[in-house]
């Protein structure tokens, strides 16, 4: 199959470098709303087809009910921009799909139809982003640009949800905890479960068990064993291949499963376990050591399949014991059901007392990680009960984006033939901020980020310094000064078409990580906080607010009463 094509003039491919196609291979030019084809011919017929238009992509509200969201997307929009070409059976299938009075003059425009004229200035992938500011610029022949408009929503909407998801769960866990992405399987389909692991992961998850993500992405796999595996044993008298060699090579153990009922026995009359358990299940007992015989390095055991305390709990500890008579350290646990907080306690406290009685370093460190259907909710509750966990797995809440299943950003044309356009609306809040923009982020002294601002393309940038007026787009009350200790310009060029300027580069998804990590760093904490967080302030410049009002009063039809 022949790589595919990147967009442009001749020497633009190398000055550009080359960039793979989209990771969905469904996503391509068909991917978009019939409507876009049929405004393409209609600009076509009209012959505004290569009028330069601008078109903002932003959205209206935060998602959650919080008051900042995490932009993600950016890489898979640039992917699909630079191989956009569409081909000939993807001709026939519109021409197919119009009505037949369209000419073919409209088929052979598409066949040369590619993206070597449209700009792309976009925030960085990873940034906390807010209401009205663009997420993205794009610039380009009106007819190219409204066929990018469905394809670039539907890239973004969902990622950028999912990673401000993932981020709100990272905040109230707290950046010592683990946190896991076990979704695939309440995913809303494949490319939904992929997605999900990608953007969780660029959201400050540590892990996901979605191995083609894994594969595709290099984001760190975990997982260990089911509910299924532990009760699939009967008896330990299964286990066939007891002989397990030390860590260090050094010695073997021929009968690992007597040396675990060695310990589970010596458990069982420890004083200072007081008598928790009795009999242990023994299908229990006979899956662990199996797991550990596979995997003695990475021992980690689901407990909750009959009884955590009575049972779970010993036969893991048994395990984990013997495991490091013969050098291995083992990893932990994880609960999967019950009182959460509780049993998480209970568990450290029965490690704590086998390191103190026993003397095994960091016995009473065992990791332990909760699943079971959690999100920020239950999360913060167990935060709130007190709770030993060290690990959170989640799953359908994350993915699923379970609270909110929509972002809602939109694409609204601000600009044709350097006319600035405006869309009005009864609802301020769907009212549209004409022409081109440029926007920049205003830090104080202390680093936290004040404000972000809009000022229209041709004025002069914002300074460290200087005393700047910053006014809300709609409401002429709220208004305020601010005297910047640091500036950034917020739209950098990701895709330059023939413009000719330098392109940023598309960084690695790690790199994004760190980057949505310190961005949320940067942000005040009643920004981010659960319950009422603090609105960020979004503005224009005073100048730019003067051309809004003017426009609008310009394009609002006056009424007259009878």
């Amino acid at each position: 199959m022949a790589a595919p094509k990147v967009n442009g003039p001749a020497n633009e491919g190398k000055r550009n470098g080359s960039i793979d196609g989209p990771t969905n291979p469904m996503v391509t030019p068909l991917l978009t709303d019939l409507y876009q084809f049929t405004m393409a011919y209609a600009y076509w017929k009209a012959g505004k087809h290569e009028e330069r238009a601008v078109f903002d992509l932003y959205f209206r509200k935060n998602p959650f009910g919080g008051e900042y969201t995490v932009f993600a997307g950016l890489e898979e929009c640039i992917k699909l921009i630079a191989n956009f070409r569409i081909t000939e059976d993807e001709i026939a299938f519109i021409r197919a799909s119009l009505p037949p009075s369209c000419e073919d003059g409209f088929y052979e425009y598409l066949r040369g139809m590619d993206c070597s004229n449209v700009e792309i200035h976009s925030i960085s992938e990873g940034y906390v982003v807010f209401p009205k500011v663009p997420l993205m610029r794009v610039e380009g022949p009106i007819a190219v640009v409204q066929l990018l408009e469905t394809p670039l929503l539907n890239l973004i909407n969902y990622a950028s949800l999912v990673a401000t998801n993932a981020a709100r769960h990272r905040f109230v866990a707290g950046k010592s905890k683990l946190l896991l992405e076990f979704g695939l399987r309440r995913a809303q389909g494949p490319d939904g479960g992929i997605g999900a692991s990608k953007y969780s992961y660029m959201g400050g998850f540590d892990a996901t068990s979605n191995v083609a993500a894994g594969k595709l992405f290099g984001i760190p796999l975990r997982g260990t064993h089911s509910h299924a595996f532990v009760s699939s044993f009967m008896s330990p008298d299964e286990i066939t291949d007891k002989l397990l060699h030390s860590f260090d090579g050094s010695n073997a153990c021929e009968d690992f499963v007597t040396l675990v009922q060695t310990w589970l026995r010596k458990l069982k009359r420890m004083h200072v376990l007081g008598g928790i358990f009795g009999e242990t299940n023994q299908s229990e007992l006979a899956a662990f050591i199996s797991y550990a015989l596979a995997f003695p390095s990475n021992f980690l055991a689901l407990v909750d399949t009959y009884d955590v305390m009575r049972s779970g709990i010993p036969n893991f500890c048994a395990v984990a014991l013997a495991l490091k008579d013969l050098g291995y350290k083992a990893v932990g646990i994880r609960l999967d059901s019950g009182d959460l907080a509780y049993l998480s306690c209970e568990a450290r406290k029965f490690f704590q007392a086998i390191e103190k009685e026993i003397g095994v370093s960091d016995f009473g460190k065992m990791s332990i990680t909760a699943s079971n259907d959690l999100n920020e909710e239950t999360i913060d509750a167990l935060n709130k009960q007190g709770h030993e966990v060290d690990a959170f797995g989640i799953g359908t809440h994350l993915v699923t984006c379970y609270a909110q299943p929509a972002l809602g950003v939109v694409f609204k044309l601000v600009e044709i033939n350097n006319q600035p356009r405006i869309k009005l609306s009864e609802d301020v809040s769907k009212v549209s901020i004409p022409c081109k923009k440029r926007c920049y982020r205003l830090y104080g002294k202390d680093g936290y980020s004040l404000v972000d601002i809009m000022i229209g393309e041709n004025e002069p940038p914002p300074k460290v310094g200087e005393r700047i007026l910053c006014r809300h787009p709609f409401n002429e009350s709220k208004r305020a000064h601010v005297v910047p200790q640091h500036v950034e310009e917020l739209l950098k060029c990701f895709w330059p078409g023939s413009s000719g300027k330098a392109r940023e580069e598309l960084p690695p998804i790690k790199l994004i990580r760190e980057r949505c990590i310190k961005q949320l760093d940067q942000m005040r904490t009643d920004h981010m906080r659960r319950l009422n967080p603090t609105p960020y302030k979004v503005s224009v410049s005073a100048k730019l607010y003067d051309f809004i009002h003017f426009l609008w009063l310009n394009e609002a039809p006056v009424g007259e009463l009878q």
